[in-house]
């Protein structure tokens, strides 16, 4: 490959990085805008612990939900990849402590607070008795 070729290709790369991004960045924020977060009836979910997870490309959440006597014992979050949302990790406790997932979401940290919540929500419905 001679310069003004393998410039070229450098060149075609780095012009293409910001449109990237701006379509990550687009796709992102049309994500956390569609989450619809239910309040679950307890009573349905069945005992057990129950995965679930959500990714919205730029915010991730993976948790454990144990319910025991259709009461949320503890949530755990096993993973959280954010950018600034660190401060969203209260929202677990809060869903034990409220026994509900109609919790605030924390201000600075909106999204990070809905991807939490939608994965202990797919969660739960992993529990829901037909």
């Amino acid at each position: 490959m001679n310069l003004t070729r393998g410039f070229r290709i450098l060149l075609i790369a780095l012009l293409g990085l910001p449109l990237t991004s701006c379509r990550t960045i687009r796709e992102y924020k049309e994500k956390v805008a569609a989450i619809e977060i239910e309040d679950l009836d307890l009573q349905a979910v069945a005992d057990g612990e129950y995965l679930g997870k959500y990714d919205v490309r730029l915010v991730k959440a993976a948790v454990k939900v144990v319910v025991r006597n259709h009461r949320i014992e503890s949530i755990e979050l096993l993973r959280h990849d954010n950018g600034r949302g660190e401060d969203a990790e209260v929202i677990p406790g809060q869903i034990v402590k409220a026994q509900s997932l109609r919790v605030d979401t924390i201000s600075g940290a909106t999204s990070s607070s809905l991807v939490i919540l939608e994965a202990i929500e797919l969660a739960l419905k992993k529990g829901m008795q037909k």
